[in-house]
């Protein structure tokens, strides 16, 4: 036995070299140690302990030897002791241990799980793309080279342990002793320094079956751990795969041996046999694991596969009764169910994994999901009686599951599908699964009609918060269910209340219309309901309906009175919350309607939507206002068109940005301001300069797009200047285009804006139209292409300017419901 430390874990052997008294660990020894004498006797342990230990490991290595003889004799056809001289001549040809040649030779024949770890290393190692480490995993960095086996030496290595291994758990007497030969010969070589061999029980309740490197304090502690305890080896139990655990403290996870390495590193690698976990190999690192890589996963499987198969095998204390036996009691246990009960039984392939589960009995309490028989059932693969329990997250899955890991399944509703006739047929049942022995003890309680329109009723009862009552007037007896005394904020142990105590549970006001009620109920014997306000005991009042009707025998007596009552305090909160909140829409609706009114009397009063042409000094001017079809939208825009004192013609548009009230007055404030300015005979940019000052400092945030001209009658020139607005357009011999985007930002959005002036000298049978983006604009299109489409309409022959004006607002085509302004000029040909 190797001695123990401290931490819970047992010291790895000391080197082999002579105790003296006076050693390292000398003056740290009691004096009665020190003695020369018990110095020598304790050497003497230690070194016979030493050859036991080695002694067993030269017999587990004798097995794989004498294994691989066995092979030789089958395939050269020899007697022993040829095949023993073969081994030797072929382990000297190789230059290589006799031990890994025979793994090899075993590996080949045998092809199991020790055999793919072994290809796996080989794979890797003469991958020059691999893992760099991959020379150093099996713990033979540097045996390989130099050897000119591509990796061979070193996978021999890896197979002479695995086999190694084998050997000794084969030969092992129980769990404990496979625990120890695999840390001995397959483990420590990784870096390992202990490793736990964990039993399953039926529960999912793990057992330590065996222990290696743990002192024997630490392995009884750990003895047996009670189901649902979330463990390293649990997480292996659960997921059906290895865990890997970079630190036991950060997966704050406790385990064995968790004080002594409380920063080390676990694996948890699940072992069973046919689809079924029978228990879990976990290994600990005193740091980080070996890095994750095929081939180590390769051999910890190989591993848990030993440990697996000895789990298997291995009596418990108490001896395992037979299979038959066991299977016979299951039985036993479905048939004295009240409810479906089958008895199913692992189906394997050839290969030994788990295909499906062969339906091995069923109790009298049967009932198919598609009303087949018993005995068309009883025998059945589970998947050929029914096909559709293979869907994802189905019965099948946790029907495996419960069989792999011996976790229990309970589900109050799950959905079951059966075929009929190539029909899915659904039913939802109560189920329970859970594993005995080697065999699932599946059972099903499937819902009928009656309990599926009583849960119904209950479910619409609770989401509708009704209670329902019955009062016996012949015997007083009242009955109400558990929802009614939830609504009266009563115990259930409380006794109900009467109807004829009703009004004095009610609030003082509802007490007329609750006589009226009784009365029609009881004195009149007809249905009645009532909507009335609840004092409860709590002190809480709620507000409550009650619909009730009588009940009368054949000579019209009234027998009793049934009925229900809803809480409908939310609804009538609801409805006070939905009349304030109509009077308040009411309310802004009127000031809003209101205030669209004034916007848009004020703007009609200001411009009207159409006014007759005016003719000064040869020159003809038109103007044109359409309004937005809806009052609310009513916008800000304008126009002006009047003769100056000086003679010439002040021609103006502006759009105000914004609708409503606002926009209107901000209008005003504008194309007043304007015409003042035009007064000092200043030119169209220095107007939009001082035009800009009153926007941004004379209004409440006004901003707007404008377009200003000067017509001089003397030389037929028209001055214009534009304030992010768009420029105008010029008719002449029949050809329309715009006169170009000279600079000018909007108006009011800074306090200083530079204005340039567009000159253009009309001739006779010109046309010039200025007006407002509302004629032109479009959600779905760029402005260019609404230009566009104004220089067409625009080249319509017509008869006059005022009939070119309706033309433009007859057939424009903007989609944004916003005003139109158009002012256009028209210098008649000379005569």
């Amino acid at each position: 036995m190797e001695p123990s430390g401290p931490d819970g874990l047992e010291k790895p052997a000391a080197p082999d070299r002579p105790a003296t008294p006076d050693g390292p660990g000398a003056r740290n020894r009691p004096a009665a140690v020190r003695a020369p004498g018990i110095s020598r006797l304790a050497a003497t342990v230690e070194r016979l302990e030493r050859q036991v230990r080695d002694a067993q490991a030269a017999a587990d290595g004798r097995g794989v030897l004498e294994l691989a003889k066995g092979v030789l004799v089958e395939r050269l056809h020899c007697g022993p002791a040829e095949a023993e001289r073969q081994l030797r001549l072929l382990a000297e040809e190789a230059g290589r241990p006799p031990l890994e040649l025979a793994a090899e030779i075993i590996n080949q024949a045998a092809r199991d799980r020790v055999s793919e770890a072994t290809q796996e290393f080989l794979r890797q190692a003469a991958d020059p793309s691999g893992d760099p480490s991959a020379g150093a995993i099996d713990g033979t960095a540097g045996a390989a080279p130099g050897r000119g086996d591509g990796g061979g030496a070193g996978a021999g290595a890896v197979a002479a342990r695995l086999r190694t291994a084998e050997s000794g758990a084969l030969a092992a007497a129980d769990a404990q002793a496979v625990a120890e030969s695999l840390l001995t010969h397959a483990l420590r070589p990784l870096g390992a320094v202990a490793v736990a061999v964990w039993a399953a029980g039926a529960d999912s309740a793990l057992t330590l079956a065996g222990s290696a490197g743990f002192t024997a304090e630490e392995a009884a502690r750990w003895h047996h751990v009670p189901p649902g305890v979330a463990t390293p080896a649990r997480a292996a139990l659960v997921e059906r795969q290895p865990v890997w655990f970079g630190s036991l403290a950060r997966a704050g996870l406790p385990s064995i041996g968790q004080h002594a390495l409380p920063g080390g590193g676990r694996v948890t690698v699940p072992a069973g046999t046919g689809g079924r976990v029978i228990g879990v190999l976990e290994i600990c690192w005193p740091g980080v694991p070996e890095a994750r890589s095929p081939q180590i996963e390769r051999q910890v499987q190989a591993l848990a596969e030993l440990c697996a198969r000895t789990l298997e095998t291995a009596p418990s204390p108490a001896g395992p009764p037979a299979a038959g036996s066991r299977t016979a009691e299951l039985i036993d246990l479905a048939d004295g169910l009240h409810d479906a009960a089958f008895v199913l039984v692992p189906h394997r392939h050839p290969d030994g994994g788990l295909a499906d589960f062969r339906i091995h009995h069923v109790n009298d309490r049967f009932v198919d999901l598609a009303g087949r028989p018993r005995a068309a059932v009883v025998g059945a693969l589970l998947l050929e009686a029914y096909p559709l329990a293979a869907d994802v997250g189905g019965l099948f899955e946790k029907v495996e599951r419960v069989h792999a890991t011996g976790e229990p399944f309970r589900a109050e509703k799950m959905t079951l599908t059966a075929l009929v006739d190539q029909v899915p047929l659904t039913a939802t049942a109560a189920v329970s699964i859970s594993r005995h022995g080697g065999c699932v003890l599946l059972i099903w309680r499937l819902e009928d009609e009656a309990a599926r329109l009583a849960s119904l009723l209950h479910h619409a009862q609770r989401l509708g918060r009704i209670g329902g009552f019955e009062e016996n007037l012949v015997t007083g007896e009242v009955t109400w269910n558990s929802q009614l005394f939830a609504l009266y904020g009563l115990e259930a142990t409380a006794a109900p209340v009467r109807m004829a105590d009703l009004p004095a549970q009610a609030h003082p006001d509802d007490e007329p219309a609750i006589g009226r009620f009784l009365r029609t109920l009881m004195h009149h014997h007809r249905p009645s309901s009532i909507s009335f306000r609840l004092r409860r005991p709590d002190g809480i009042i709620r507000h409550l309906r009650i619909v009730a009707e009588p009940v009368l025998d054949d000579g019209g007596h009234l027998l009793a009175v049934r009925g229900a009552y809803q809480d409908i305090s939310a609804q009538h909160w609801t409805e006070v919350a939905l009349a304030a909140t109509r009077d308040q829409l009411a309310h802004t609706e009127q000031e809003a309607a209101e205030s669209d009114r004034l916007a848009l009397e004020l703007q009609r009063a200001i411009m009207p939507p159409t006014r007759g042409p005016i003719a000064t000094s040869g020159l003809r001017a038109a103007v044109r206002y359409r309004p937005a079809e809806h009052d609310h939208l009513v916008g800000g825009d304008w126009y002006d068109a009047v003769v100056l004192p000086s003679g010439n013609v002040l021609l103006c548009v502006g759009d105000v940005a914004g609708h409503g009230i606002n926009a209107a007055t901000g209008m005003v404030v504008l194309r007043n301001a304007l015409r003042g300015l035009a007064a000092t005979g200043a030119g169209p940019g220095q107007l939009l300069g001082w035009l800009n000052l009153v926007a941004h400092h004379l209004t409440d945030n006004v901003t707007a797009t404008a377009l200003c001209g000067l017509y001089e009658p003397e030389t037929r020139t028209l001055r214009w200047a534009r304030a992010g607005h768009l420029p105008p357009v010029l008719l002449r011999n029949g050809q329309a285009r715009s006169l170009g985007m000279i600079r000018g930002m909007m108006l009011g959005a800074l306090e200083e804006g530079e204005y340039d002036e567009g000159v253009i000298t009309l001739e006779p049978d010109d046309t010039l139209l200025m007006y407002t983006d509302g004629l032109v604009e479009r959600r779905d299109g760029s402005m260019q292409d609404a230009l566009d489409r104004l220089l067409v309409s625009a080249e319509q022959p017509v008869s006059n300017l005022e009939a070119r004006l309706d033309h433009l607002l007859t057939h424009s085509d903007a989609d944004t419901d916003d005003d139109t302004c158009i002012v256009g000029i028209h210098l008649p040909p000379a005569a």
